[in-house]
């Protein structure tokens, strides 16, 4: 049996080995980090553009169909104003309804007419109200949220993005009561609700335009 002496081992050899090794770890640790990182980067990227895409065709939808329910509102107030001053009858001059039903058109047709006075008239008519019901989609939210990559967001977006799709919430749900209150043949109620929904709709407008913005400072 040979012994090897204190002086006869390379610790110089075993030090760089023992070197590459600890470097080579750190190197797999630091690769592995980095791939990660890349990875949640381009997941971060690809909701923030899919986020910004939905709030963009929300906020078109939105414009759209807001316009024409405020017409809605416009009519049902020109019709009770007549309707208040008459007993709830339709009582004008032919001139007067001529006016009203060339500007509501779409709305209002007259069916039949009495005479009650000179120049006087009691209308009754065929009232038609398309109520556009807005969709607005929250895919790319949800599925963000799913993923978990939301997380990577910061404080400040999340709140803004949890705020608009809170307030789109609300915008869908008081829809939902309009459409009702439109199958029941609720007119009051029907102008009331579609008053708050167009006051919800400009708060949400103003909030998409503004995260719209904002969306950079996310990355």
């Amino acid at each position: 049996m040979r012994f090897i002496k204190l002086g006869e081992i390379n610790w110089k050899y075993i030090l760089s080995e023992i070197f590459l090794i600890f470097v080579g770890i750190n190197l797999a640790i630091w690769f592995n980090d980095w791939n990660s990182s890349k990875t949640a980067n381009a997941n971060i990227e690809i909701a923030l553009d899919k986020i910004k895409g939905e709030l963009n065709t929300n906020l078109e939808q939105l414009a759209e169909n807001r316009t024409n329910n405020q017409e809605i509102t416009f009519f049902l107030d020109a019709i009770k104003a007549i309707q208040k001053e008459n007993s709830g009858k339709l009582l004008v001059s032919p001139k007067t309804m001529s006016a009203f039903e060339d500007k509501y058109k779409d709305f209002f047709t007259v069916t039949d007419s009495t005479y009650v006075d000179t120049d006087l008239y009691n209308y009754v008519g065929d009232t038609y109200i398309n109520l556009d019901i807005t969709e607005l989609s929250r895919i790319a939210w949800e599925t963000s949220k799913s993923t978990g990559i939301f997380h990577e967001f910061g404080y400040e977006c999340l709140y803004e993005l949890e705020g608009i799709y809170n307030t789109q919430n609300l915008v869908q749900n008081e829809i939902d009561k309009a459409t009702e209150a439109l199958r029941n043949q609720s007119i009051d109620d029907l102008g009331r609700i579609l008053k708050f929904v167009n006051q919800l709709e400009i708060q949400l407008e103003s909030q998409y335009k503004e995260m719209i913005k904002d969306l950079e400072n996310c990355r």
